[in-house]
């Protein structure tokens, strides 16, 4: 199929008015990815050398999304909503370059994987001018029949309020998705009309075309869940349960363990090493990289991070934007690490903020740690040696650093370097008061009973 060039029409235009939102339909996420990003990765990764994504007007924020995600993306505007064959058409230069293959995919049908789609163009290889793709539906109600002749040879595209009853009857429905081969796809979409109680251009109506011009049309069947389309937010939910569904059998399947994989919630860009281990309630938000044989304790979020071989994190740690540890690090219960480097061995096991820093290769961090990394203007470093030891509840105030093998006395607040090899104790001197909690008792007993001598004025 490589060699074959290929050009997907993305349809992008939809408002998503069943969504609820100011949000267009093909910019909400499932698996942190966009809808719309979801689909450009399919198209690429079943070899489509051209991308044409069609938006809809005033939809910036739409083609942005695209070429962030396929820079050689062109997009195309339909200023009418005439229906599906008139929003392809509006990529009629896309179109006319010529291609071998033209596969039209729909911005809200996020979950189509790229081998299906590479079924779906296989058979213009073999002189077919247009194939569907089609699913056997669980409800089959309000989705237009596929109807075969025999094999895979495909009659028309009956819809559902036209089907008899007996058309009713039949499963095997139409996904939407199509491919036209190159050489006749302008005659067939051209020849498509409006004659129906919608005024509307139906691409489903290429079926009937390509049949009456003496073409081949075949049916591609695949799951239902491959073809799920998105309207409103609980659809949206749904397809979001299936792609963590296949995230996670793909995550297994690759060798990590999963304790409780239901409840473990992974990112569409989550890459996760062999031997990798993940207890219940874990989230992986977008950006996230665990090496071999790195444990990721219960109810931890971890997001832009990446975390090291025979790494431990949590229960209940944090790692946010920038979180970068190196092999063998512990970073261990309600520890937030953030834009920080912790090198080999170093641990920070409980009750610690580090940002900002670099935690050399073997320190340790006492609980309650701050790096003190904002003034309310402007952020600053925290550079920490290694073999440093920083004593619980201390607070170091950036810009800072704390040499190789230094110790930090436990409550100290350190706004100055601290040389390697030293003893760094910053806090109040203690002060012992004897007897003073005797003389506190004796004048709050005292206060209570001149209050009680002193008679109440009346109203």
């Amino acid at each position: 199929m490589s060699e074959r060039t290929c050009l997907a029409i993305v349809l992008a235009a939809g408002e998503g008015i069943r969504m609820r939102s100011n949000l267009p339909k093909s910019l909400h996420s499932v698996g942190h990815r966009t809808l719309l990003a979801h689909v450009l990765a399919s198209a690429e990764q079943a070899g489509c050398t051209d991308i044409a994504v069609v938006i809809g007007p005033d939809h910036a924020a739409v083609a942005a999304e695209a070429r962030a995600v396929a820079p050689h993306a062109q997009t195309f505007e339909q200023r009418e909503r005439l229906g599906t064959a008139h929003a392809v058409l509006a990529a009629r230069k896309a179109i006319m370059r010529g291609v071998d293959d033209i596969v039209v995919m729909f911005a809200d049908t996020p979950l189509v994987r790229p081998e299906s789609l590479s079924r779906l163009r296989a058979p213009l290889a073999a002189d077919a001018a247009v194939a569907v793709l089609g699913f056997r539906a669980a409800n089959p109600q309000g989705y237009g029949r596929l109807l075969l002749t025999r094999g895979d040879d495909i009659l028309g595209i009956r819809e559902d309020s036209d089907a008899t009853p007996e058309e009713r009857r039949i499963d095997f429905c139409n996904a939407g998705l199509m491919a036209l081969s190159g050489r006749h796809a302008l005659a067939i979409l051209e020849r498509i009309g409006n004659a129906n109680a919608k005024g509307e251009y139906y691409l489903s109506d290429a079926v009937a075309i390509a049949r009456d011009m003496g073409l081949k049309a075949v049916a591609i069947e695949t799951t239902e869940d491959d073809v799920r389309g998105i309207n409103t937010k609980a659809q949206l939910a749904e397809a979001e349960a299936v792609l963590q569904q296949r995230l996670r059998a793909a995550a297994m399947e690759a060798g990590v363990t999963m304790i409780a994989p239901e409840t473990v919630f992974l990112s569409a860009d989550t890459k996760l090493g062999k031997d990798v281990i993940i207890e219940p309630n874990v989230v992986f938000g977008p950006g996230v990289t665990v090496d071999d044989g790195a444990t990721i304790r219960a109810f931890s979020h971890l997001e832009g991070a990446h975390v090291g071989k025979s790494a431990r994190v949590g229960p209940y740690a944090r790692l946010r934007p920038g979180a970068k540890l190196e092999a063998d690090v512990h970073i261990g219960n309600f520890v937030e690490v953030k834009e920080a480097t912790v090198e080999q061995g170093a641990k920070a096991n409980h009750l610690a903020y580090i940002g900002d820093a670099r935690v050399g290769a073997g320190a340790n961090i006492g609980a309650g740690t701050i790096t003190c990394n904002y003034d309310g203007i402007a952020k600053h470093r925290t550079d920490i040696g290694k073999g440093a030891f920083i004593g619980t509840n201390s607070s170091l105030i950036a810009p800072v650093k704390i040499g190789d093998n230094a110790y930090i006395g436990s409550g100290s607040v350190i706004t100055k370097d601290v040389p390697a090899g030293a003893l760094a104790i910053a806090r109040a001197r203690q002060a012992i008061k004897e007897g003073w909690v005797k003389r506190l008792h004796q004048v709050k007993a005292l206060g209570k009973s001149l209050r009680k001598a002193v008679p109440k004025k009346r109203a």
